[in-house]
C-alpha cells in the first residue's frame, strides 16, 4: 500500500478498542468481541464480514460552502457501536474494527485549497476500499462528509472489475458540476469516470435540488430519483431497488432525517424507524458496503447533538443483523 507523508490510515489495536468499552458485571459488550487486524495479510482470512471504517472529516462539507461538524461523530458513534449488548441477535465477531483515517487540515484553507485537499482524501481512502473489498468483506465506513462515496465507489468499482450500482437515502442528489470535489458532487465524478452505473436517489426533497440537476437526472438513463414529496403521499416505490444489480453501494446521508444533527439539518424528512426498516427489510439485497455520512455530534455553530451516535450505532447494527440473517 502507498505511503503517506501527512495523511494515513491509523489502524486500531486491541487495546484502542478497550478504551472505549464500558464494563459492567453480568454484561459482554460487542467491543469484547469484535476484530481487529495485526497485518493486512489476515484481512481475507478473519471470520468478521464487516469491516468498519471512520473518516472523521468536514473538508468536502467546507468545500461545498457548508457547515464544519461532520468530522466529530465518528469516535462517539464507534464508542457507542461497541457498547451494544452481545447477544444472541448480534455476538460482534461478525465485525473487525479496522480504524480511522486521520487527515490534516489543508495549509490553504480557501474553497479551492480545501477542494484540492478532498482530491488527495479520494487518493488515500479508495485504495483501502479496494482492499477491503477484494478480499470478500462488506466497508461499513462512517465519515465525514458526502464527498467520500466516490472513493468508496472507485474503490469497490475497482476490486469488482466493473462499476456499480448505488441507492442514496438522501435529501440531495449531489450531483453538481466537475469544479473540484467537495462534498455536493461525488456522484458526478464517479459518474464520469465510469465506477458508477445505475444511481438510485431515494428521498430527494424538491426544495433543495437545483433546476440543473432535475433536468440532468431527467436526461441521464443511468439516473433515477425518488422525491420525498411523492414518498409524503403514500406511494410505494421500494420496487426500484429490486432493478439495481448485483453489485449495489448503500448511502444513508443523515440529512435525510429529520432533526438529525448535520450541516444542511432538516425539520421534514424520514424518520429514524423508516430509515431503520427499509435497511431491515432490503435484507434480500447483499449491499457491497454501507456507508453513513454527513452526521455530526457537534457543529461548529454551536449546535450539538449526544443522539448522533447512538443512532449511527442503531443503523449499522441493523445492517449488520439484516445482512447476515440473509445468508
Amino acid at each position: 500500500m502507498a505511503k503517506f507523508i501527512m495523511d494515513n490510515l491509523k489502524i486500531y489495536t486491541q487495546h484502542d478498542i478497550d478504551r472505549l468499552i464500558i464494563h459492567r458485571k453480568g454484561e459482554t459488550k460487542l467491543g469484547e468481541k469484535v476484530a481487529v487486524l495485526s497485518t493486512w495479510e489476515e484481512l481475507p482470512t478473519t471470520n468478521a464480514k464487516f469491516v468498519l471504517l471512520g473518516i472523521p472529516e468536514d473538508i468536502g462539507v467546507r468545500a461545498n460552502a457548508g457547515i464544519a461538524g461532520a468530522a466529530s461523530v465518528w469516535r462517539p458513534a464507534l464508542t457507542s457501536f461497541l457498547n451494544i449488548q452481545s447477544n444472541r441477535f448480534l455476538n460482534g465477531g461478525e465485525v473487525l474494527v479496522l480504524g480511522h483515517f486521520e487527515i490534516d487540515e489543508p495549509a490553504d484553507s480557501s474553497i479551492k485549497g480545501l477542494r484540492d485537499k478532498v482530491a488527495e482524501i479520494d487518493a488515500l481512502v479508495y485504495p483501502v476500499i479496494e482492499k477491503i473489498v477484494a478480499a470478500g468483506k462488506i466497508p461499513v465506513v462512517i465519515g465525514g462528509g458526502h464527498n467520500n462515496a466516490y472513493p468508496i465507489i472507485k474503490g469497490t468499482s475497482l476490486a469488482n472489475k466493473k462499476p456499480i450500482d448505488v441507492l442514496n437515502i438522501d435529501a440531495h442528489a449531489d450531483l453538481r458540476e466537475l469544479e473540484g470535489r467537495h462534498s455536493g458532487n461525488g456522484f458526478s465524478y464517479a459518474l464520469n469516470e465510469n465506477y458508477l452505473d445505475n444511481y438510485l436517489m431515494y428521498g430527494l426533497h424538491q426544495n433543495y435540488n437545483n433546476e440543473a440537476i432535475l433536468s440532468h437526472i431527467d436526461h441521464h438513463p443511468k439516473l433515477k430519483a425518488v422525491f420525498f414529496e411523492d414518498i409524503l403521499t403514500g406511494q410505494d416505490y421500494s420496487g426500484l431497488f429490486d432493478e439495481l444489480g448485483s453489485i449495489i453501494g448503500l448511502e444513508i446521508d443523515l440529512d435525510c432525517m429529520e432533526n438529525v444533527l448535520s450541516s444542511a439539518e432538516t425539520p421534514s424528512g424520514f424518520g429514524v424507524n423508516d430509515i431503520r426498516k427499509l435497511i431491515i427489510l432490503r435484507k434480500a439485497n447483499k449491499f457491497s458496503y454501507l456507508h453513513i455520512c454527513e452526521g455530526a455530534t457537534r457543529m461548529l455553530d454551536g449546535r450539538v447533538s449526544k443522539l448522533t451516535s447512538k443512532l449511527i450505532a442503531y443503523l449499522v447494527s441493523d445492517f449488520v443483523k439484516a445482512n447476515i440473517s440473509s445468508v
